[in-house]
């Protein structure tokens, strides 16, 4: 098998850093919401909202999600936000440290310019998420602000 020497061109015409493949991606995935879910902050929701039995489930589609978001795989057909949507105890602060905890994992995982890719994303996610909340929850989201990973 050989490795790729240099970027790739994603399906979307986005290029994907040579280092980053499926197993970083799920290495990731598998690590994050295995420190999510003990986390005092989020922990909680986590584990309010998705029982004990579904979470391989869980971690399968969040990981073809990030697949599908920096690989270009595809594989992810689902529609998040109403399942955001769905929990009222959602705050900024819960986003803040998904994003904090998001930063640390990535950047334990992955060569620099992957984690500046994979915290760019989630950056990108929890503020579109932030703001539909807002909008859902008849809150004005032009009063909101990016989030920056690591901001707590």
């Amino acid at each position: 098998m050989t490795t790729p020497t240099g970027p790739r061109l994603q399906p979307t015409g986005r290029l994907i850093p040579a280092e980053l493949d499926e197993a970083m991606v799920a290495a990731v995935v598998q690590d994050f919401y295995a420190k999510a879910r003990a986390d005092e902050i989020i922990g909680p929701v986590f584990n309010r909202v998705i029982p004990e039995a579904q979470w391989p489930h869980h971690i399968a589609t969040i990981t073809d999600f990030w697949s599908s978001m920096l690989l270009g795989t595809g594989r992810y057909m689902g529609r998040p936000m109403p399942k955001h949507l769905a929990i009222p105890e959602l705050t900024d602060a819960h986003f803040a440290r998904w994003l904090k905890l998001f930063r640390d994992t990535a950047e334990e995982h992955c060569p620099e310019t992957v984690a500046a890719l994979f915290i760019d994303r989630a950056q990108r996610i929890a503020y579109n998420f932030r703001m539909r909340i807002a909008q859902f929850r008849g809150h004005d989201p032009e009063a909101l602000r990016p989030q920056r990973a690591g901001e707590e």
